[in-house]
């Protein structure tokens, strides 16, 4: 990512990311795609923060998603982008991709109800316009 990045240029790329991710789902698998227009600033550090979002997917009953998961992680890895793998509290497949980029990663597993993906963003570091309260949509 360039330097002096804006907010809206962060928020842009993260939300091309997600719609990336969903894009390796399975067309027949894929039944609706949610992603949130809005999402929120958290601090990278003491003077930068990153925009965070998420995009939801429902897939058609039935649909395994652990093995969708496993192929969006071997999607990345083959990238050359840094995947780790672990289980979250329901004990679900969750894989978390981090480009190189500071601040910038993507959560993907199953979601809180059955047959959904969930994919949740956060933006490379940037520096925001002295003046601009951080709190709030974005």
């Amino acid at each position: 990512m360039k330097a002096g990045l804006t907010w809206q240029e962060a928020k842009a790329h993260t939300q091309a990311m997600e719609l990336e991710i969903t894009a390796l789902i399975p067309k027949d698998a894929a039944v609706s795609i949610d992603q949130k227009m809005k999402g929120v600033l958290l601090s990278c550090n003491k003077t930068q923060h990153n925009w965070n979002g998420s995009t939801t997917v429902m897939v058609a009953e039935g649909t395994k998603i652990d093995p969708i998961v496993k192929d969006i992680e071997a999607h990345y890895r083959a990238n050359g982008l840094k995947v780790s793998v672990d289980m979250d509290i329901d004990e679900k497949l969750l894989i978390q991709i981090d480009p190189p980029a500071p601040g910038e990663s993507y959560l993907v597993g199953g979601g809180v109800k059955p047959f959904e993906i969930w994919i949740d963003s956060g933006s490379p570091c940037f520096t925001l316009p002295e003046g601009i309260y951080p709190g709030g949509d974005f």
